[in-house]
C-alpha cells in the first residue's frame, strides 16, 4: 500500500523523528531557524558572562534574563490575538527585522563603550517585546507545514533547532569571544536573523483563516476557551509549576558557574551546551516518543525527571558533573516544554491557535520572570545551590500531593477534544491568502 501522503505530497512517517523535515514548509523554516539559534545563543552565553562578571551579582544575571521574557505576560494576549488577525508570516517577518535591529544597536553600543548592566537590561526588555508580539505567529504557523500526525515530531524538532543552537552557539560564541571580543558575538547574532528573513520570504503557506472581532474581544474569547477546555486548563497548570520551579535555572547558569565553581566564560559555555545538547537529544527523540506513549505520558515522566536531575546539578561538585546533570535536565524539561506546545497546538482549533498558543508563553513569560528573580536575590543571600536543590525538591512535592489528593487528574489530556472548532458567527472569519 502506497504511504499516505501530506498535502505536499510528501510522505507521512508520524513515528519516525525526522519525517516533518521531509515537508519542503518545514525544513525552510527549520533551516533558518537553526541559523539564527545559533546566533542567539552566541549572545546568550557572552552576554551572561559578561554581565555576572561586570556586576559580580546573580541578581543582575537574573534580572537581565527575566528582563527578555516579562513582556510576554502584557504583550503575549496581543501577540496571539495579532497571530489570529494578520498574515502570521508578515507579521513574524517584521518582529524578525526588529530583533535584527536591536541586536545590531546593541553591537554599536558595545563596539562604542562598555555598557552598563542597566542598558542591557534595557535591551533585553525591548527584544522581549519584539519576541511576545511576533513569536504566536511562528507558532501558529508549524501546524500548517506538517500534517497532523506529525505535529508533535515537528514541534520536538523546532525544540532541537533551537536547543542546537543552545550546543553550537556557546561554544562558538566562546571562541569568537576570546579571539576578537564581545562586539563580534553580537554582530554575528545580529547577521543571523537574516536566514529566518529568507526563510519566510520563500515560505508557501495555505489560506489562513483570519478572526475579524475586535482586539480586546479576541483576546478575552482565547482566555474563556482555554479556560472552558478541560485538558488546556490543566496543561497551563503543569506549565506553572514546571516554570516556577524548575525553569530559573536557565537564567542563573551564569551566575552558578561565576558564584560556585568561580569559572570562566568557557565553563558558562560548556554548560549551556551540555543542557541544549540533552534538549537537542530530547527534541530528536520528541516525536516518536509521543507517537509510542502519547504526549500525557511524557508530559507526567519529564515532570518528575526534570527536578530529579536539577538535584543532581545542584550538588555538583565540579563542572564536568554539573554538565552531565544539566544535559539531562535539558532533556527532562525541554521534552515537558514540547509536551506543554504540542497539548495546546493540538486542542485549539484553527482560527484561536495563535491566542491559545500565547498563552503558554504568557504564563511561561511571566511565571519565569517572578521566579528567576526571586531565585537569584536568594541565590545571593542564601546560596545558589541550597536554592536550586529546595526548588527542585518543592516541585516534586506537589507532584506527589497532586497524585495523592487527585488521582486521575491528568487523564483529561489523553482524550479528544470535546470542540475542534470555536464557536463566531459566519461574518467573523474570513479566509485570506498569507
Amino acid at each position: 500500500m502506497e504511504p499516505a501522503k501530506g498535502g505536499d505530497g510528501a510522505p507521512r512517517h508520524p513515528g519516525t523523528a525526522l519525517a516533518p523535515l521531509r515537508h519542503r514548509n518545514f525544513a525552510v523554516v527549520w533551516t533558518g531557524s537553526s541559523v539564527s539559534n545559533i546566533g542567539t545563543w552566541m549572545q546568550a552565553a557572552g552576554l551572561g558572562y559578561y554581565t555576572v562578571h561586570l556586576t559580580k551579582s546573580a541578581g543582575w544575571g537574573a534580572a537581565v534574563a527575566a528582563a527578555e521574557f516579562a513582556p510576554t505576560a502584557l504583550l503575549g494576549p496581543i501577540g496571539g490575538a495579532i497571530a489570529d488577525r494578520y498574515s502570521r508570516r508578515v507579521i513574524f517577518l517584521i518582529a524578525t527585522l526588529a530583533q535584527a535591529l536591536l541586536a545590531g544597536a546593541l553591537t554599536a553600543a558595545m563596539v562604542s563603550g562598555k555598557p552598563g548592566a542597566p542598558l542591557i537590561a534595557v535591551y533585553a526588555l525591548a527584544n522581549g517585546c519584539v519576541f511576545a508580539l511576533g513569536f504566536p505567529s511562528f507558532q501558529a504557523i508549524l501546524p500548517e507545514l506538517v500534517p497532523a500526525n506529525e505535529l508533535g515530531g515537528a514541534i520536538g524538532l523546532s525544540s532541537a533547532s533551537w536547543n542546537l543552537g543552545r550546543v553550537l552557539g556557546p561554544v562558538l560564541g566562546v571562541v569568537v569571544y576570546q579571539a576578537f571580543g564581545i562586539g563580534w558575538v553580537l554582530g554575528s547574532n545580529a547577521i543571523s536573523f537574516l536566514a529566518v528573513v529568507i526563510a519566510l520570504l520563500a515560505l508557501h503557506l495555505p489560506p489562513q483563516r483570519y478572526a475579524r472581532t475586535p482586539l480586546v474581544r479576541a483576546i478575552v474569547d482565547g482566555l474563556r476557551f482555554v479556560r472552558r477546555e478541560p485538558g488546556l486548563r490543566v496543561n497551563v497548570l503543569a506549565l506553572c509549576l514546571n516554570t516556577l520551579f524548575v525553569a530559573p535555572f536557565i537564567g542563573l547558569i551564569p551566575a552558578f558557574v561565576e558564584k560556585v565553581f568561580h569559572g570562566t566564560k568557557g565553563d558558562v559555555g560548556w554548560l549551556i551546551a551540555a543542557q541544549g545538547l540533552g534538549a537537542v537529544i530530547m527534541g530528536v527523540s520528541f516525536g516518536s516518543l509521543t507517537a509510542r506513549f502519547g504526549v500525557r505520558r511524557v508530559m507526567l515522566l519529564a515532570l518528575a525527571l526534570g527536578p530529579a536531575a536539577l538535584i543532581a546539578y545542584g550538588l555538583s561538585p565540579d563542572v564536568p558533573v554539573a554538565a552531565l546533570a544539566l544535559l539531562c535536565t535539558g532533556a527532562a524539561y525541554f521534552a515537558a516544554l514540547s509536551s506543554f506546545s504540542t497539548t495546546a497546538q493540538t486542542r485549539a482549533p484553527t482560527e484561536l491557535r495563535g491566542r491559545v498558543v500565547s498563552l503558554n508563553q504568557v504564563v511561561l513569560g511571566t511565571v519565569y520572570a517572578v521566579s528567576v528573580n526571586v531565585e537569584g536575590q536568594l541565590g545571593d543571600r542564601l546560596g545558589l545551590r541550597e536554592v536550586i536543590v529546595g526548588g527542585a525538591l518543592a516541585s516534586l512535592l506537589v507532584l506527589v500531593v497532586v497524585r495523592a489528593v487527585r488521582p486521575g487528574y491528568t487523564a483529561v489530556l489523553a482524550t479528544t477534544p470535546a470542540a475542534t472548532t470555536a464557536p463566531s458567527s459566519p461574518d467573523a472569519l474570513g479566509a485570506v491568502m498569507s
